[in-house]
């Protein structure tokens, strides 16, 4: 099974990977909007960092599901 299908089975189909895509999707708009700022401040900086690890979180875990499922499909 390629990718995208084996994606699209698994937001259908388990609720854990759908939410951690949507998290993932989450924590990159917020991104997105605060490196749109000229002047960070300390915290919004923390932040950045902050989503950066909790998107590689999100997508490792999904990684995670993705490669069982190969094996298991």
């Amino acid at each position: 099974m390629t990718q995208e299908p084996l994606i699209d089975r698994l937001l259908a189909e388990n609720e854990e990977f759908r939410r951690l895509r949507d998290e993932h999707q989450q924590h990159d708009r917020e991104l997105e909007s605060l490196k749109g700022s000229s002047a960070l401040s300390a915290e919004e900086q923390w932040r950045i960092t902050e989503l950066k690890k909790l998107k590689l979180m999100a997508k490792d875990r999904m990684e995670s599901i993705l490669r069982h499922a190969r094996v298991t499909a």
